[in-house]
């Protein structure tokens, strides 16, 4: 979804560009305007695609690890004893693609953790996986 949007939206402003450049200095400059749009469409395209394929998450035995973050690298650990509820979103966008978001709640509110992009099966498989060892975990403390 986010690079149908990056792409509309710079092929809209390289017309733009291109048009004002060739109406205000010429030809070459809105050759130049126009593969500076182009580029800058490109990062933001790999941006965008990099972005999705960033978040990972490993379920361990004891605790959830999950890291995100494309050029700044994020490292979340959660104990599954530590979680107080999982919770399973999916907004309008979300739902059209069949997909869901797992947010795990802790009682530190920066400890919170989510992982978007799940398969509606998968998050619901998660949630009731993590839920379970919460429990069996918090129980033993």
């Amino acid at each position: 979804m986010r690079r149908v949007q990056v792409a509309g939206t710079a092929a809209a402003a390289a017309l733009v560009a291109g048009t004002a450049a060739a109406l205000a200095v010429g030809a070459t400059a809105a050759a130049i305007a126009v593969a500076v749009i182009l580029v800058a469409a490109l990062a933001a395209f790999w941006f965008a695609r990099n972005r999705v394929r960033a978040w990972t998450y490993t379920e361990r035995e004891d605790d959830l690890i999950v890291a995100r973050g494309v050029l700044v690298r994020r490292l979340s650990v959660v104990p599954y004893g530590r979680m107080q509820f999982v919770d399973v979103t999916a907004g309008p966008v979300e739902r059209a693609f069949r997909l869901a978001t797992v947010q795990l709640h802790t009682a530190a509110a920066a400890s919170d953790a989510r992982i978007p992009g799940l398969e509606r099966e998968e998050a619901a498989r998660l949630r009731d996986r993590l839920a379970a060892l919460g429990e069996a975990k918090a129980a033993g403390l």
